[in-house]
């Protein structure tokens, strides 16, 4: 990756200059640079306009600070450009951690529901509803993406009122500050404590606290465990009292998440040419088998036996060879 032509100019001002070396993208427009300087280092985002937005992911930024709440600091940012310095978190994540050993990851884990935990102990930030028009739009990505790249043709309308039968326990009026991206690779083990950082926020929006567990224990991009996923869904629902409502809106929500990255890995092959996405969905589709086996699913668990063959739930890429 070959930093933004405008970060130089952009670090200077801000009394950065040195070393600007890739760190990553992700499955947006968004890159991430480190710049190293005098000993001290920061982490350059570029979110280029007109297709990324940093301003979002500021302000939740500020919210998650206030709240006490690992959030990177922001050094400076320059809007027209897309361009933001922020604090550096460093280089080790949960997701290696728990690649390297699940027992030493265990309490990572743990630190990580703590954290959802203290969350919910606060009413969400200003952020727009996690309502039930975008928990539509986002399971409709299956049907608009995976289905037609595999060939199938399927009951759009029985898709859609399947989901809707379901969604009353996806929604909540006391809504929390849903991170969307909570998972092991967005999860920072920072300094020698090894506290949580939180990274990739900026999509939060006011929702169902069940949503971030989902994300942390049917994590799309690594295989976890399900002892370890039926650990921390109790260690939670022992510090909240949650019972079996919050248990169906679990697995309800796994389930709609787990259909929309479906959709959205899906799209981002077919669409933007990056062909590892694919490669994940078998994993997606297992979690999705799991949720749908649930007695809350039971309405889209039979949409799927009618519309989507076993044969046809996996990998797109592969599928459609």
């Amino acid at each position: 990756m070959t930093p933004p032509a405008g970060a130089p100019a952009f670090l200077a001002t801000h009394g950065w200059s040195g070393d600007i070396s890739p760190v990553a993208g992700d499955a947006s427009f968004r890159r991430y640079f480190r710049v190293a300087s005098a000993g001290r280092s920061a982490i350059l985002m570029d979110a280029p306009p007109p297709h990324e937005d940093p301003r979002p992911f500021i302000r939740i930024a500020q919210w998650l600070t206030d709240h006490g709440f690992a959030a990177p600091a922001i050094h400076a940012a320059d809007l027209s450009q897309g361009l933001v310095l922020l604090e550096d978190f460093g280089d080790v994540r949960l997701r290696e951690t728990a690649d390297a050993g699940e027992a030493a990851a265990l309490p990572h884990y743990a630190a990580a529901i703590d954290l959802l935990v203290a969350l919910r102990a606060h009413p969400a930030g200003d952020l727009p509803p996690y309502d039930r028009a975008v928990l539509h739009r986002e399971a409709g990505l299956f049907v608009d993406w995976y289905c037609p790249a595999v060939g199938l043709t399927v009951d759009e309308p029985g898709y859609r009122a399947a989901w809707d039968a379901v969604f009353d326990h996806a929604l909540t009026e006391s809504p929390v500050t849903v991170l969307r991206d909570y998972h092991a690779e967005n999860l920072m083990l920072v300094g020698a404590e090894r506290r949580l950082g939180l990274l990739d926020f900026q999509d939060a929006l006011a929702g169902h606290p069940a949503y971030d567990l989902v994300s942390l224990l049917q994590d799309a991009r690594r295989d976890v465990d399900p002892t370890l996923e039926a650990a921390m869904l109790a260690r939670y629902r022992t510090a909240t009292g949650a019972g079996d409502d919050f248990l169906a809106a679990y697995h309800v929500l796994g389930a709609q998440r787990n259909a929309k990255i479906i959709g959205i890995f899906t799209r981002l092959w077919k669409r933007d040419g990056k062909p590892r996405y694919p490669t994940l969905c078998p994993r997606v589709w297992r979690y999705l088998e799991r949720d749908l086996a649930q007695p809350a699913l039971a309405p889209v668990a039979r949409w799927f036996d009618a519309n989507v063959p076993p044969a046809l739930r996996g990998d797109p890429a592969a599928l459609s060879a």
